[in-house]
């Protein structure tokens, strides 16, 4: 069994100064584009597929407290789990930053289905101020 992932084009795109063509991410790399670009777009933002994206942005100014930390935590949960097949989540934690109260650290870890291997992505979030 071949432990090597397809190739996707990278996002965003890059040219490969050598030749021109467009450069493409294999592995690990190129789950965690697809995984930020699934975070990154809102729902009805793609033309052909309405329902693509979690709609991260759609909780900037929410009020950081519990309830749109879950809120967050299931997006993600929901758009990776249905828009991104090669990989199985094992853990999402939204949690606070102990030192700003308006931004969350969103912690993202996976297995990569084909080849067993593991993966995190972290990202943080500016919210509201309000607990």
């Amino acid at each position: 069994m071949n432990s090597r992932l397809s190739p996707l084009l990278s996002w965003p795109l890059e040219i490969e100064l050598e030749n021109g063509q467009l450069r493409y991410a294999e592995d690990n790399p190129s789950i965690r584009q697809v995984i930020w670009n699934i975070l990154a777009t809102r729902p009805g933002e793609r033309l052909m597929r309405p329902d693509f994206g979690a709609g991260l942005y759609n909780y900037i100014h929410q009020p950081n407290n519990e309830t749109t930390r879950n809120l967050i935590k299931d997006a993600v949960f929901r758009s990776v789990t249905r828009w991104e097949p090669r990989v199985e989540l094992t853990s999402v934690q939204v949690l606070p930053d102990r030192e700003q109260i308006s931004l969350v650290n969103v912690s993202i870890h996976y297995r990569i289905r084909q080849n067993g291997g593991s993966g995190q992505l972290d990202l943080s979030l500016q919210l509201g101020s309000g607990r």
